[in-house]
């Protein structure tokens, strides 16, 4: 499946005529990045489409959509632009976030440095999770939980109220969305799990592929500084440690998807880059980052900026990283 959309990545970029960093520059110093972008976004749209032409065709069988996928591929807004296009199917979905179901900060996991980890399964109620899920799937009204992240506690008493019929589907995001661990009680022919990862399309030279994680890197650099007032040295700082909880959380169970997304967009780093250079440029020399730092910026550099984002729907991926998005996402 992974071979499959990267070579359908390949195909099209040259159907676009942007194979490399030197055709999309010449495409945004020549006005033609509009196009571009629109042809880009409509062929999100049409993938997402499909995916939802796919669950409302057989309901029974996918009520329960899981997606996973590592950090900044563009989860938390496919999965609200799919809830969009099951809508215009005639269904109601309804969301359920995991993050409710932490255990207490307490009885959090912890690794061998003495530090919560929170990206392990076990720092989930996976019992109460089951439990809960399989009652809404019948029918039943539970009263789900809310997690207090400022205390590290999660009340019950204080939950939200959710009854749902028997024909919405339920959509589940977050990075153990394929471990059959977190839907343990659901049989693995009721659930309908997706991948999304950006595969990016461009390539520096004929011989010279660009890195999807180093893209990922600055989007989640450009999304972090934004929202969550984090430097760009705190955010490379926080990457090996990111990356480790992927190999060890997501990456295992990405061959059990029933379909695999890319939310690589093929002109996002000309978009990126206008943002992500002054923010790597505040590192200082004696900072520990400042290497990669320096190493980020260079990479950069090879990108013409895309300074005027007016073409840039607001409901697009990128959205989520530069910021505009239609959707509530941070």
């Amino acid at each position: 499946m992974f071979a499959e959309v990267l070579e359908e990545a390949k195909e099209w970029a040259k159907i676009l005529h942007c194979s490399y960093v030197s055709d999309l520059n010449a495409i945004i110093e020549n006005g033609g990045i509009g196009d571009l972008i629109r042809v880009s976004e409509a062929l999100h749209e049409k993938k997402i489409a499909n995916i939802a032409d796919r669950v409302a065709g057989d309901l029974e069988s996918n009520r329960l959509i899981l997606i996973a996928g590592p950090s900044s591929s563009g989860k938390t807004s496919f999965a609200q632009r799919l809830r969009v296009q099951l809508m215009v199917m005639g269904l109601q979905p309804v969301s359920i976030s995991i993050d409710n179901y932490f255990v207490n900060r307490l009885d959090t996991p912890k690794l061998p440095d003495g530090s919560y980890d929170f990206e392990s399964i076990d720092a989930v109620d996976t019992e109460l999770f089951n439990e809960q899920l399989t009652r809404l799937l019948a029918g039943e009204k539970v009263l789900t939980p809310v997690y207090d992240f400022k205390e590290g506690v999660r009340e019950l008493d204080y939950g939200v109220e959710m009854q749902i019929g028997m024909k919405q589907p339920i959509i589940i995001e977050g990075i153990h969305g394929l471990n059959e661990k977190l839907t343990s009680s659901i049989p693995r022919d009721h659930k309908f799990k997706l991948y999304v990862s950006a595969l990016n399309q461009l390539n520096m030279d004929q011989e010279t592929r660009i890195s999807t994680s180093r893209v990922r890197l600055l989007r989640r650099i450009v999304r972090d500084y934004r929202t969550r007032g984090r430097s760009a040295s705190n955010t490379i700082a926080q990457w090996p440690s990111v990356r480790a909880g992927e190999e060890k959380y997501i990456f295992p169970y990405q061959d059990d998807a029933d379909v695999m997304f890319n939310s690589a967009l093929i002109y996002e780093l000309g978009a990126l880059k206008h943002y992500a250079m002054y923010m790597l440029a505040e590192i200082e020399p004696d900072d520990p980052t400042f290497v990669k730092g320096q190493e980020l910026l260079a990479f950069c550099r090879n990108f013409k900026s895309i300074y005027d984002a007016n073409d840039i729907p607001s409901n697009s991926l990128i959205r989520e990283f530069i910021g505009g998005s239609c959707f509530n996402v941070r």
